[in-house]
């Protein structure tokens, strides 16, 4: 979604689209047992002003989704004068696959959004070091970046897919800067 120059007063969820990633929502009930609201509002404080992005409606389909596929149960919970409410909680196969996505590295496009889901959901619910996902993260990217120098190296002077390579070893040198700020973050949490 393309963004005017200049327009006035552009909220900073503008310009993104939001989905809820199935292993995020994983994630944030590995802890525990959830209605859907609670994992809403977890999402919200994890993306802040990019949380206007997300629709709402997107975390109860997607809940439904990860029910049938049998990665998590629900149990429909009774409330004094409210109606009953679905609470969530991850089955063994909802912890597997949330295990290996907390472990893959590749790299999500456009936007490092879900890569800092994965932290926060890592964190939140003591899956992960959050610290040790940013390494390994790094270290994926280092060798991504050094496979696209080495490619650039072979193309002639003013070729388009020399300017591609030099798209992406740029854009991976700032997925590497913006990896030692999180790295910072995360160090200096644990520290506290």
């Amino acid at each position: 979604m393309a963004q005017n120059v200049g327009a006035p007063n552009k909220e900073p969820s503008d310009g993104y689209q939001l989905r809820v990633v199935q292993e995020v929502l994983l994630a944030l009930l590995a802890k525990e047992a959830s209605h859907g609201y609670q994992v809403r509002a977890r999402l919200q404080l994890a993306l802040g002003p990019l949380a206007e992005a997300l629709n709402a409606g997107q975390v109860y389909v997607t809940l439904n989704r990860l029910e049938k596929a049998g990665l998590v149960s629900a149990e429909r919970v009774g409330q004094p004068d409210r109606p009953d409410r679905k609470v969530y909680e991850l089955t063994r196969a909802g912890r597997t696959r949330v295990l290996e996505w907390l472990g893959d590295t590749s790299w999500p496009k456009p936007a490092p959004a879900e890569f800092h889901l994965k932290l926060v959901a890592a964190a939140a619910a003591g899956l992960a070091d959050p610290e040790r996902l940013v390494a390994d993260q790094r270290h994926a990217l280092l060798a991504g970046l050094a496979a696209a120098q080495r490619a650039a190296l072979t193309e002639p002077d003013g070729s388009v897919a020399g300017l591609l390579l030099e798209g992406v070893v740029l854009r991976l040198e700032a997925d590497l800067r913006w990896l030692d700020t999180c790295a910072q973050y995360w160090t200096s949490r644990k520290a506290r």
